[in-house]
């Protein structure tokens, strides 16, 4: 008994020196994650659906806020609707959507709503397209070969280990995190981190994690 009451007391002894070696868990400073892409398409429009987690409210300045989940419909249109353009995402009683808001600045239309839980495997959606409608399965961009959220966030910590170091205050990182999935010709990941003053930006391989562009701004006004 003797020896098993000293063996506790040494452990507990070197707990402190052990949670300081310990990797700093830099999800608790993250502000925005977009952990999947659904698409849809036809020969009149692209159809985008983004599981967005963000902050709210949303202000780049280095300090993270409780994140709310959000889909994201984005609408990029080949050819112009002859009507209104109305979303509807999902089926039975979590069916969710209406009139899409045209942005004229990027010519599409988009429509989003908070949801408690992200889909997963196949999306159904209806599209009102002017007098058309169109039932279509959106699919995830994601394949086994590419990275989750996580592993894109641990990759860009490693990539800008000395940039995190920069940002601390007596020990403490003061900054936060953003992750997005991306998809172009293949998967992307986006990495940011900025304590408000400045940023550093991330193109990642959305397979190996490996950083493809990098660029630095400054946030001083």
């Amino acid at each position: 008994m003797k020896k098993r009451t000293l063996l506790i007391l040494a452990t507990a002894a070197l707990l402190p020196a052990l949670t300081a070696c310990a990797p700093y868990d830099y999800s608790d400073r993250l502000s925005e994650v977009r952990s999947d892409l659904f698409i849809a398409q036809t020969e009149e429009f692209t159809l985008t659906l983004a599981c967005v987690e963000r902050e709210y409210p949303y202000a780049d300045d280095g300090v993270p806020c409780p994140m709310t989940k959000t889909v994201q419909a984005t609408l990029s249109p080949v050819t112009a609707p002859a009507g209104d353009v109305e979303i509807y995402i999902g089926e039975g009683e979590a069916r969710w959507g209406g009139e899409a808001s045209f942005r004229t600045t990027y010519g599409d239309y988009t429509l989003s709503e908070g949801v408690d839980a992200f889909p997963a495997g196949t999306v159904t959606v209806s599209v009102v397209y002017g007098e058309t409608t169109h039932s279509l399965a959106a699919t995830s961009v994601k394949n086994e070969d590419t990275l989750t959220p996580s592993e894109a966030l641990a990759a860009g910590v490693e990539a800008e280990r000395e940039t995190l170091e920069r940002m601390e205050e007596n020990g403490v990182f003061c900054g936060e995190l953003c992750v997005r999935l991306l998809r172009r010709d293949k998967n992307y990941y986006y990495f940011a981190v900025t304590n408000g003053q400045e940023r550093v930006s991330l193109l990642l391989d959305g397979e190996t994690g490996a950083v493809l562009a990098r660029r630095e701004d400054s946030l001083r006004s």
